[in-house]
């Protein structure tokens, strides 16, 4: 039976990068003034806000292609923390009409990337299975 590992880390890293930097180019065109307000509101500095961009534009476009993998998906994992944080708290324990989690996209991205930080990129990835950092 042949192994289909790769393949599997593959479609993870292409689904999950894919799907998170879709949020990050959405904030790239149409700004990141809510980011901001969520930051400034804890007190932090407001340019803490731009490194959404590392954690949904670069840190996804690393896991696409397979470079530094697992430290762009721990980057996402944090970025993914930060954003529950900030914007979703109050939502945790929360539950839609239907049963499910409220915050289940933005667990689904946090878990996506942390399984990515702990299985690596793959074989068919640019840095390959044995990459340093993939």
């Amino acid at each position: 039976m042949k192994n289909y590992d790769d393949i599997g880390k593959l479609l993870l890293r292409l689904s999950v990068g894919i799907f998170v930097m879709m949020h990050g180019l959405f904030k790239l065109a149409n700004g990141i003034e809510g980011i901001i307000a969520l930051v400034s509101a804890q007190g932090w500095p407001a340019w803490i806000a731009f490194g959404v961009f590392i954690g949904e534009i670069v840190a996804p476009a690393l896991l696409i292609v397979g470079v530094v993998t697992r430290a762009a998906a721990l980057t996402m994992v944090f970025n993914m923390v930060l954003a529950i944080y900030l914007a979703h708290s109050a939502q945790l324990f929360n539950l839609t009409k239907t049963g499910g989690w409220v915050l289940e996209l933005q667990g689904m991205f946090l878990m996506g990337a942390l399984v990515v930080a702990l299985l690596g990129a793959g074989r068919f990835s640019l840095g390959g299975s044995h990459g340093r950092l993939n």
